[in-house]
């Protein structure tokens, strides 16, 4: 992976960007630094950076490793989007970062868009918590109605098909 594209999007090499921060060797300057290299360590399959790099109280871990694994294994990923950020700069000590995940799993596409928070606690960057921000799911084609013909084909109402 080291001479492929970061998977965060910024157009440099994933040696040259985030595998150094996900790895341990560099420390992320910024809070966006840090979240794309999160979002690189999903793709990548860092894990324990991912547990590694959250602000947490003295013996609590509130992730679930193996859930969190299984969605990074379990993902094809897309790409990350930056909607926006506050703060977060290099002499900043916390900062906000509006962003969306853009993966499938299972066969479907989806979206994850949150915006997270992230403190600078003994000079490194770390994810504090995140909110979800809904996003509207609009419809691509038109609803099928129960007494329509089943779009599969068959011949019966929708009702008595597909829609049972």
């Amino acid at each position: 992976m080291d001479k492929k594209a970061c998977p965060c999007g910024s157009g440099k090499a994933y040696a040259a960007c985030c595998e150094p921060i996900v790895t341990g060797k560099a420390k992320a300057e910024t809070a966006e630094a840090l979240m794309r290299a999160r979002y690189s360590a999903y793709v990548a399959g860092g894990i324990d950076f991912i547990a590694a790099s959250c602000v947490r109280a003295e013996g609590e871990n509130d992730i679930d490793m193996e859930e969190t694994r299984k969605w990074s294994q379990e993902s094809q990923w897309h790409g990350l989007t930056i909607h926006g950020k506050t703060k977060g700069g290099p002499s900043d000590t916390e900062g906000t970062v509006d962003f969306s995940a853009h993966y499938s799993r299972g066969g479907m596409k989806d979206e994850h868009r949150e915006l997270a928070s992230f403190k600078k606690v003994d000079g490194q960057w770390l994810y504090a918590d995140g909110k979800i921000v809904p996003t509207t799911i609009v419809r691509s084609a038109p609803k099928v109605g129960r007494n329509d013909p089943c779009p599969c084909g068959s011949g019966k109402k929708y009702k008595h098909c597909c829609g049972k």
